[in-house]
């Protein structure tokens, strides 16, 4: 039996436990594998403080000694790999195959913001004889970040990679029902050499540790990755204390499918990575907007490969889909395909749970959905794709940036003047053609409209973490007003 770590806080380099504790379990099984130690008042307090001087100290240490840091820290967790994955299939139900990449993934975010720290450069603005003015980029401060459950290490490090590589220091609330993957990263900041109070994990009731973290003077960033409503709700606390945010909210995303692509072959492909990550992933491709030339071809091709989707237990390796989450979202796409079904779409594969233990559910299929749906209009969070015929490019267009959603679109498609329409019309924050593959750590990703503000990755994923100040500097003191800029 894989061996699950002993849950810790960890604040000012070390762990720490209380008498308070939440089940976590194992979504294959429904088996309790640890308990949480949940933080209280006294916990973030402790947690505020260590971060407050963590800051003073690391956001004076040179960017090239940041970087080392942060690079062996990556360095471990690379090396570490084999070990950490079975605790992340564990917790979130992933294929253990997924789970080592997603262990390299995270890796990756913080080999890239290690290079970006060293880079965050600042500029010197032409100005008259005698007057400089300098902008610089400085360190925000302390940052209240907050991780989902979906990926257990690759979206905590995400925060942590950004916050640190500028300069900051972060309290992390990561997700009760997948801590694991988020202490390995604290524990390879540890080996490290990671000063005490720059990194601090904390645990606990979401609404709790937001509600007392966020109206902190202190706290000069919150940094979310997860749903909307939450999104808002946190925002929205943030704006009261005049304190920034960095928004990384759900979408639905959209597929248009054109008709000068392999049908057949653009099908697989996306049954395939609907069912990564049980399609618990806020980029999933989700809403099918097919030519009506290449609709059946690609709605049969795309019901095969999903049908052929071996669901079971992460740890077995024939296995492709593990379970999903919780037994909240067996519900809520039960009720989705109920809906869908009562107002006329087309089960084409899936839709009904496994009598099995576990979260299991099916990837599923709805074909010929119509607009009124419910799962047309909210994200599924789930193995559920919608497949519809569109007359054109045009209707596809449309149907694509109907919703208040924006985060991630796709297009299959070899036409230069359709990518150009695709890359000129379809509202998102990132959009991919002729590939699934929504984020990468060289280039900036996030939200437009209800999905998010800000960015995180590539060269502008730090920016959030900075603030802007100018340097005014005159020479010789100024006796009599002048034009702003003019020769005395």
């Amino acid at each position: 039996m894989t061996d699950y770590p002993d849950l810790k806080l960890f604040i000012d380099n070390r762990w720490r436990t209380t008498s308070d504790t939440l089940p976590v379990l194992n979504p294959a099984t429904e088996a309790e594998i640890g308990r949480l130690p949940i933080a209280r008042k006294a916990e973030l307090d402790d947690a505020l403080a260590a971060a407050e001087r963590g800051f003073r100290v690391w956001s004076r240490t040179a960017p090239r000694i940041r970087a080392q840091i942060i690079l062996k820290a990556a360095s471990l967790l690379r090396e570490r790999g084999a070990q950490i994955a079975p605790s992340i299939t564990m917790e979130n139900g992933k294929p253990l195959m997924q789970a080592k990449l997603e262990v390299i993934r995270g890796s990756e975010f913080f080999e890239w913001d290690a290079g970006e720290a060293q880079r965050l450069y600042g500029q010197v603005v032409p100005s008259a004889p005698g007057v400089r003015y300098t902008v610089i980029r400085e360190a925000a401060g302390i940052v209240a970040g907050f991780a989902p459950w979906n990926f257990p290490l690759s979206q905590p490090a995400r925060k942590i990679a950004g916050a640190l590589a500028s300069g900051c220091s972060i309290i992390l609330k990561a997700a009760e029902e997948t801590p694991a993957g988020a202490m390995h990263i604290a524990q390879a900041f540890l080996d490290a050499g990671l000063p005490a109070g720059v990194l601090n994990l904390v645990f606990g009731d979401p609404a709790e540790i937001s509600g007392y973290l966020i109206p902190q003077d202190r706290v000069r960033l919150v940094a979310f990755t997860g749903s909307t409503s939450v999104g808002i709700h946190l925002t929205e606390m943030a704006a009261r204390a005049m304190t920034p945010v960095l928004m990384e909210l759900g979408g639905h995303a959209p597929v248009i499918v054109c008709d000068d692509v392999d049908a057949q072959a653009a099908g697989v492909m996306s049954a395939v990575r609907k069912a990564r990550n049980s399609g618990q992933v806020c980029t999933s491709p989700t809403r099918f907007f097919v030519a009506e030339k290449s609709y059946a071809a690609f709605a049969k091709a795309f019901a095969d490969r999903a049908a052929q989707v071996r669901i079971g237990n992460g740890l077995d390796s024939a296995t492709e889909m593990g379970p999903v989450a919780n037994a909240r979202r067996i519900a809520a796409m039960e009720t989705l395909v109920e809906d869908a079904r009562a107002k006329g779409a087309k089960v084409l594969c899936g839709g009904v749970r496994p009598n099995q233990p576990g979260y299991f559910y099916p990837v599923t299929v709805l074909a010929e959905v119509p607009d009124d749906a419910r799962v047309m209009r909210e994200e599924p969070f789930g193995p559920i794709a919608i497949i519809n015929p569109v007359s054109g490019l045009d209707d596809a267009i449309t149907r694509a940036n109907a919703l208040p959603f924006g985060l991630a679109a796709y297009g299959f498609t070899h036409s230069a003047a359709n990518v150009d329409r695709l890359t000129n019309e379809i509202e998102a924050g990132n959009l991919s053609i002729n590939t699934l593959e929504a984020s990468v750590a060289e280039v900036p990703f996030g939200g437009v409209k209800y999905s998010g503000h800000g960015r995180e990755g590539g060269a502008e994923g730090l920016h959030h973490y900075t603030v802007t100040k100018t340097i005014s500097h005159r020479m010789e003191l100024e006796t009599e007003p002048t034009v702003a800029g003019a020769k005395p």
